[in-house]
């Protein structure tokens, strides 16, 4: 469909991202831009009429925590150590479809490996690309105790999708780097693992001199700061700090959530990956404890968002797809249930948060992420009422239509694929093959 000739949704229910309750109403898209929303909408001639009776209207979803360029890894050693930068852009471009077809327009990637964000997001603008508005990051700073790989992390220099940075001329040169090369984002991983920790959560890797300067260099040049937090301290210094979103936020305490509430700085739990672990562990053998850690951080951490919460402070819905356990296009909705579950949100509530909310980032708060006059026709029809039960939203076949700037994306079906060589992990086995563990000792040759 060319947007410029129009587009009319007629006869379909409207849920605008704004909290509002649903309402029957049509919505006219003239070129890029919602034209007017209301019941018996008159139409210029010429307007093409999609007949969505019995369904709904809604903005477009957005994932502000998806690590596009990731390729789903197993494990860190895969992610830092197993891919090539071309191949793996390649497949990065490969995989933004994936979200289009599951009702995502746009999406934050806080990370990428190598310079890999930064050129998707061009090629994307461009039209080279066919794929959700995406705002980026580039490499996370790191200090060299460690971000969420510990030992694999360097003392200095890059790998995967880190940057390791010692003294206070490298951080300002490496956040001045990231920014000419044009990122939308800092990220820093304030918190990391380290051998022996005995903290609950990430250990504070970072201190607030070091905080403030990162924020200072990037404002400076008018680039926003969001912070890997996993720990009361780190989220609290974050906050003080001027950080403008916050990931995970998780075990704060109070002095913690007075620190975010001051600020009223957006968070993302981006509780996906602990869900999925916790809920489906069981499919891909994940130990017990592991997964009695990952619903210890859900119980303790959701009282605490949510008082945020209550005190003005947005909530915004990330996934961390990209992994094995949040492959793209499967989970994207998966944010809302875990909000309505376990942070007793109402769907509309949630809805609101992985649309209008989460506009902020994108980079374009009050410009999309709602059905609303002005607002860019970032549109999806689904089959069914997502205000009344979120998980439609993660039923790719009742996904419709999707409309990005007025335009209706239509896209194959994805492709079977086989790894290329070398790409994940080169292990022999899944265990250490011990003779008294055998059956039968004797050869069999």
């Amino acid at each position: 469909m060319n947007p410029a000739s129009g587009v009319v949704l007629r006869g379909g229910r409207v849920v605008d991202g704004l909290g509002h309750a649903a309402v029957p109403a049509d919505v006219l898209v003239q070129g890029d831009r919602i034209l007017a929303v209301g019941p018996d909408l008159n139409v210029p001639a010429g307007t093409r009429v999609l007949d969505v009776q019995g369904k709904t209207v809604m903005p477009g979803l957005i994932d502000a925590h998806c690590h596009i360029s990731f390729d789903e890894p197993n494990s860190n050693d895969e992610l830092f150590f197993h891919r090539r930068e071309g191949l793996a852009a390649i497949i990065a471009a490969a995989h933004v479809g994936k979200l289009l077809r599951a009702g995502v327009t746009g999406f934050l990637d806080p990370d990428s490996l190598y310079d890999i964000g930064v050129d998707l997001r061009d090629a994307i603008e461009a039209g080279i690309v066919q794929g959700p508005r995406m705002s980026t990051g580039g490499n996370a700073l790191l200090t060299a105790a460690g971000g969420t790989a510990g030992r694999l992390i360097p003392d200095s220099g890059r790998v995967g999708y880190g940057r390791v940075v010692g003294s206070k001329d490298e951080i300002v040169r490496e956040v001045r780097r990231q920014i000419k090369i044009g990122v939308d984002w800092i990220k820093v991983h304030v918190t990391g693992l380290t051998p022996r920790q005995k903290v609950r959560g990430e250990v504070q890797v970072w201190n607030l001199e070091e905080l403030q300067l990162v924020v200072k260099t990037a404002h400076d040049l008018g680039i926003p700061v969001v912070g890997h937090c996993r720990g009361a301290g780190s989220t609290r210094d974050a906050a003080i700090a001027g950080f403008d979103m916050i990931l995970h936020a998780t075990w704060m305490d109070d002095e913690a959530l007075e620190a975010v509430i001051k600020a009223r700085v957006p968070i993302v739990p981006t509780f996906t990956f602990q869900a999925n672990l916790l809920d489906y562990g069981d499919e891909i053998g994940a130990s017990p404890e592991l997964r009695d850690l990952f619903r210890r951080e859900i119980a303790d951490s959701a009282v605490m968002l949510r008082r945020a919460y209550d005190a003005g402070v947005p909530m915004l819905c990330g996934t961390e797809s990209g992994f094995s356990l949040t492959p793209y296009g499967d989970w994207h909705y998966r944010e809302l249930e875990v909000f309505v579950r376990d942070l007793g949100f109402t769907p509309l509530q949630a809805i609101r948060a992985a649309t209008s909310e989460n506009a902020v980032a994108i980079g374009l708060a009050g410009k999309t992420g709602a059905v609303e006059q002005g607002r860019l026709a970032d549109l999806i029809v689904v089959d069914g009422e997502p205000d009344q039960d979120v998980t439609v939203l993660g039923q790719p076949e009742r996904i419709h239509h999707v409309f990005l700037g007025g335009e209706e994306i239509h896209l194959p079906a994805p492709r079977p694929r086989r790894d290329p060589p070398g790409w994940r992990g080169s292990t022999y086995g899944s265990r250490i093959l011990r003779q008294q563990d055998l059956p039968d000792r004797r050869s069999k040759h």
